[in-house]
């Protein structure tokens, strides 16, 4: 059986479709005849939303319903590398390109030929990448880095970003003919906040992935349970419900998910939500503590995207960690 960091695993789980990956909520059903009707074509798509909407799943759904299915679907995280990799990594590179470069190397994009390339988090590739990908969408080719030579590539690209990509446009952090050309058709996909009974349905789907992961049988979950993660507001959306799912699963001991299984997060804000008669006033520290760890978690380590998420600048997440001793759950 092969393992998987708890990070990684909850990856895993995210980019394998549960029986619905759409949901039935009611602000997914919108949706469903123009995810249909792009899963047919080979354009280009702009998957915009909150970080951890579940995009990536979305993106692989649109692959899989489409004549390339058969095809790779290659998934890249745009934040993951820095600049210099990133692009000998997207564009392939020649043999001796750069030092350490002793054989030459195809690039993503390659990768992805007559399939699907995923572009997470388009809004954070730098200028010079971002013109060098505009001409790869133009003239459907691939220049490696080190070389001149330019190859022929059938690539359908999806992009997905929690960036305000227009407003980056104003601002001249992003070009706008490649934002022209990466948004012709955009899917905004809602938080998990607004999709109701979806939740449920991605938590079994999560415990069921996890149980397959460990060969064991899933866990269900109690009235009480249910009711908790129906009640809590995911600010860190279908990714944080992964990383919840993976607690329940592992805590839980008579193959039933209560409440003492799920995070303290989601336990802590079902006894805030109550009745000023019924709470329990916490100590401000206590509930700032809470939310940094519930940030950090959702954000999967990365203290931009969990500043993102608090709405608060990054220097002062940064003390804030310090000065709670969170430094275990940064990357």
């Amino acid at each position: 059986m092969k393992t998987l960091g708890f990070g990684a695993a909850c990856d895993y789980c995210l980019t394998r479709e549960p029986s619905n990956p759409l949901g039935d909520s009611p602000c997914m059903k919108r949706l469903h005849p123009l995810i249909e009707t792009v899963s047919r074509r080979s354009c280009t798509i702009l998957l915009q939303g909150e970080s951890g909407t579940g995009k990536e799943l979305l993106a692989h759904h649109i692959h899989a319903m489409s004549p390339r299915r058969l095809k790779p679907f290659v998934p890249v995280d745009c934040t993951a590398l820095c600049d210099t990799l990133f692009e000998s990594q997207l564009f392939g590179h020649a043999k001796g390109a750069f030092t350490g470069a002793d054989k030459a190397t195809p690039g993503f994009l390659r990768a992805a030929d007559g399939g699907t390339l995923f572009l997470d988090e388009i809004g954070e590739l730098n200028l010079p990448v971002q013109a060098k990908l505009l001409r790869c969408i133009q003239e459907r080719t691939v220049v490696p880095v080190g070389s001149v030579e330019s190859i022929p590539i059938d690539v359908r690209i999806i992009t997905a970003t929690h960036r305000d990509l227009r407003g980056m446009v104003g601002q001249g952090r992003f070009r706008q003919d490649l934002f022209f050309r990466l948004n012709v058709m955009s899917i905004v996909v809602p938080p998990l906040r607004e999709r109701g009974s979806d939740i449920l349905m991605l938590a079994e789907h999560f415990l069921e992935q996890f149980a397959l992961m460990d060969g064991e049988s899933a866990k269900r979950l109690s009235p009480e349970a249910i009711q908790l993660l129906l009640d809590y507001s995911w600010p860190g959306n279908v990714r944080e419900l992964a990383n919840a799912m993976e607690q329940a699963h592992i805590l839980s001991k008579q193959g039933m998910v209560t409440c003492a299984d799920l995070p303290q997060e989601i336990r802590s804000a079902h006894v805030m939500d109550k009745s000023e008669t019924e709470t329990q006033i916490l100590p401000l520290a206590t509930v700032e503590c809470a939310l940094i760890k519930q940030a950090l978690r959702a954000a999967a380590g990365n203290q931009s995207r969990a500043a993102d998420m608090l709405q608060i600048d990054r220097r002062r997440l940064y003390r804030k960690i310090r000065r709670y001793g969170l430094a275990e759950l940064v990357q």
